[in-house]
């Protein structure tokens, strides 16, 4: 029995419509950012009254607070799905690729990074902070484990792989591709990979 067939049929559509609205916001974050988006864009794209949508979130940070988490838990999820056999290497590109998925479709708005008050406002949510680190530990470790191994260079420090790794999810080349590259969302996947994890110089 999954968590819906738990809750009341008023609990099982108040959590449905809660979901809408944060894929709402991740579709008008990514259109529209952080700054122009507003709580009547997002009940617009629900098909809801703004009333009914601080029923849900009191106010535009928490909203978007709520988006992040997700995003985060969806990673976590993702993580924890995978193969047991599977590496420390295989983990990471696994991750890297599901997110640059999940970006491709207008799930994974690079809001930290292009938005100073996004950042402080993430900063101040408890919820939001503590998943972030445990994905960044979780990451640290799996960097670890492929020096360990030989897969990744082990005189790089931790952070210049782990923030190198990060970029990658917000790389601008990805929309470039998109525009002007003349390759499916599959394709772009495949080579943001390569060049994350091989490099761009000739391979002897």
């Amino acid at each position: 029995m999954g968590i819906f067939g738990k809750l009341s049929f008023k609990d099982q559509t108040f959590r449905l419509r809660e979901d809408a609205i944060l894929d709402a916001t991740t579709r008008v974050l990514a259109s529209k950012g952080f700054d122009l988006m507003t709580m009547d864009d997002v009940a617009s794209e629900v098909g809801i009254s703004k009333p009914i949508l601080y029923k849900h979130f009191k106010s535009k940070d928490d909203l978007v607070g709520a988006a992040m988490i997700r995003l985060i838990e969806g990673a976590l999820d993702f993580l924890e799905r995978l193969p047991q056999e599977e590496t420390a290497m295989g983990r990471l590109r696994a991750l890297l690729a599901w997110a640059l998925r999940v970006r491709l479709e207008g799930g994974l708005p690079f809001l930290p990074s292009t938005s100073p008050h996004v950042r402080d406002m993430l900063t101040r949510n408890l919820r939001y902070v503590t998943r972030v680190l445990k994905l960044n530990g979780i990451l640290k470790g799996l960097v670890g484990e492929a020096k360990k191994t030989g897969e990744l260079d082990g005189e790089l420090p931790d952070d210049v792989i782990l923030f190198s790794y990060y970029s990658r999810t917000c790389d601008p080349a990805v929309e470039y591709l998109r525009l002007y590259g003349k390759m499916d969302d599959q394709q772009i996947v495949a080579y943001m990979l390569d060049v994350c994890f091989r490099g761009i110089a000739v391979r002897p």
